[in-house]
Order: structure tokens, then sequence, then C-alpha cells
């Protein structure tokens, strides 16, 4: 009798990066994950960790290019005895950061779909010729196998029109395809259902506030299982402060810088997206760094805590206004996990709405899914790990599964 295909390879290409994990989906677990990141720079180097094995860490191998990259970590991934011939690998799945709104799911490559990813270009300059740049190295590698593309924005297409729409002329945003998109759209729904199984009820009984925070930052309002609002929007600089993003802000600011400090497009482009944020509020964009400097009496990093928090909490009372009941609000992402003084201030002076964390309970480390609000309260507060690579693992494993 022959294997059924189980194993599913993860590919996250970045600009000069790539991640990737092995999953054999009979059990979810991890065969084997790395990293390879500087590709095309002096220093370039892959870390792989096979499951159970000791981490391995190369810099003597040249990495011009994703292609060398890809070559390099199939060689690693075979040396454990995963090759990327093995029958047993039912799809490549990759992370594609904009899908635009026609693609609603996870959507299997072909040369079309190359095509309308390249097409969506112009909106996801900095993500989406990374991540084709890792689609077409995979194919060349393994024409044979199926390609899944997974889609940050996919998630986020539940939206209604009305909060998808920008207040413009429609002529101008259609024609320009400007509106909400939103991102972190795997992460997104991987804790929302995540949230749903911590609270024992199902996906489609639950409303949950999701609040991913990493360097990247991003809320969702999701209802029933289904996005109705987030935070970011036709680019991933709208919403939350970020690392080193600025989220909200007024339009205008453009224009007075451009008139009065007689800044370029591209110079205000790389203020609001890499200069902005916690690094450009207190110059360090690390949140353990800014708790510890606060700690020491920093002023400007008590201020940039401030400023980040005090737009968590913002982003809490509108979502809780918009779906209108919430059952959970679900912290996630290396911030969101990790930063309990974030989550006690991002939720203080909640109470009248049932919101509330304990502080025992909140500070308590912990690795798992787990309520840090205390038992009476209305509201569940929770710390939901995420697991995008496994979501887009499990979304390619479903598609191309007989």
């Amino acid at each position: 009798m022959t294997e059924h295909p189980s194993r599913v390879l993860v590919l996250n290409s970045g600009s000069s990066s790539v991640k990737y994990q092995l999953f054999d989906m009979t059990d979810q677990s991890r065969l084997a994950a790395g990293l390879v990141e500087r590709i095309g720079e002096a220093g370039a180097r892959l870390v792989h960790t096979p499951a159970g094995g000791e981490r391995r860490e190369r810099t003597d191998v040249p990495l011009p290019d994703h292609t060398a990259a890809l070559r390099a970590a199939a060689d690693e991934l075979a040396a454990d005895g995963h090759r990327l011939d093995d029958p047993r690998l039912a799809a490549i799945g990759h992370r594609v950061v904009h899908g635009g709104l026609r693609f609603t799911e996870p959507t299997v490559i072909t040369d079309e779909v190359i095509a309308e990813i390249e097409r969506l270009v112009p909106v996801a300059p900095l993500h989406n010729p990374a991540n084709l740049t890792g689609i077409r190295t995979a194919l060349e590698l393994n024409p044979r196998v199926p390609q899944v593309a997974v889609f940050d924005t996919a998630f986020h297409t539940t939206m209604p029109e009305y909060a998808a729409r920008y207040a413009i002329d429609t002529a101008t945003a259609d024609a320009h395809r400007v509106r909400r998109y939103g991102f972190h759209g795997t992460s997104h729904a991987y804790v929302s259902r995540r949230t749903a199984e911590l609270l024992g009820k199902d996906v489609a009984d639950v409303n949950v506030i999701v609040l991913h925070l990493g360097n990247g930052a991003s809320a969702s309002a999701v209802a029933g299982g289904r996005c109705v609002d987030t935070s970011m929007g036709l680019t991933p600089l709208e919403g939350l402060v970020m690392g080193t993003r600025s989220g909200d802000i007024d339009p205008a600011v453009i224009f007075h810088l451009s008139r009065v400090a007689g800044m370029s497009v591209d110079e205000i482009d790389v203020l609001l997206n890499k200069r902005s944020g916690l690094v450009g509020l207190c110059g360090d964009n690390d949140m353990r760094e800014i708790t510890r400097r606060m700690a020491e009496g920093d002023a400007a990093a008590r201020l940039a805590f401030a400023i980040y928090t005090y737009r968590l909490k913002k982003y809490i009372g509108a979502y809780y206004a918009v779906l209108g009941r919430v059952d959970a609000i679900a912290f996630t992402a290396g911030v969101g996990e990790n930063a309990a003084n974030v989550r006690a201030a991002a939720v203080e002076g909640l109470v009248g709405f049932g919101v509330v964390v304990d502080e025992k309970r909140n500070t308590t480390p912990g690795s798992g899914p787990r309520f840090i609000s205390p038992q009476y309260a209305s509201v569940a507060v929770a710390v939901v790990p995420t697991d995008e690579e496994l979501e887009i693992a499990s979304q390619a494993f479903t598609l191309v599964s007989p």
C-alpha cells in the first residue's frame, strides 16, 4: 500500500532571507526548521535545526542569491533524510504578503497566479517580489510537487465594504486599488481559532479581538471566525505603533514635510516605515530594552511605552464597539506573548467593560495558550502563541489532499 503524502515544506522568502519549516501533517509535528539570512551579502549564514537534533550553523557556503540559498537549505534537509523529491512531500507552502481582492483563500500556484502576484507588486513593493523569488526558485528545484500560495491578506477579505473603503474619490480608489487590505492574516486566523478552542467553544460562536504584537503589529476584530475589521490598511504602515513604523498618522504630515522640510516622497517613506514607531520615539525597537530603560527612569522610553500602549487601548475600545460583544482578547507574537507590562497597560482602566488581567497570571511565564484574566472577568484575556508556519502548512495540505 502506497503511503499518502503527508509532509509540507513551508517557505517564507524575504528580500535577503528565507525561513523554512518541514511538517508531518499526520500529527502536525515539525521535522526540521531553518533560516538562511544575509543572502547576497558578506557574512551570509544558514542555521538548521532538525527535530530532536542539534542546531547546525554554516557560514562557509556561498549564498549569492535565493536559488543558492534554497539549494543549501535543501542539502541540509536531505542530510536529515528529508529530500525534496521524497514522495511523502505533499506540497510546498509559500507565504505571500499581498493577494489583493482576488486571492481570498490558499491557491495552487500556476503561471497565471504568479502573474497576478507580480501585478500586485506596486501595492507590496517590499514583500511580493521576494515572495515571487522564493516561489520561482522552489519551482525550479521541484516542479513535481504542488506549490501553494497562502496570502497574508486573505483572512481580511471578509471585511465589509464600509470597513475596507477609504473615504476618497471612488473612481481614483478603484483605478489604483486603494483600499484597506490588512496583513498578518495567517496569524489572526490561527490565533482566533485557537482562542475559541481555549474557551471550549465553536469558533462560529466567539467574538475575539486579536493583538498581533511583534516588530510589526496589528489588531483585528473577529466575529464568528470572520474578520470584520483590522488595523493595517493598503500597506502594513497603518494602525498600531510598531517597532519602526508610525502607524496611524494625519496624512497631511506628508504634505507638511514635503513643503516645509523639503523632504522627497522616498525620504518620507523611509521616515514613516523605518525611522518611526518605537525606534523613532526613543531609539530602540526592542520592548525588552525599552522596559529596562524605563526601570532606570529613562523619560524617552517611558513616553514611547505610553504612546504604544495608549494606541493599543484605543483599538481595543474601537473593536469592542465594532463587535458589540467580546468573548476574549488574545495577545500574540513576540511582544504580545512575552511582555506582561504591555498586556497590563493595554487593558488598564477597562474593568468597566469586563476587561481585566490577574497580576500573578499575567506575570507568570508560560509557553502555551493560557488565560491571564481572573475567573470572574466577563471578557477573557489570553496569551495565545501564534504559529503562522503551521497555519500555512495546514491550509496548503488541506488544499492538495484528495
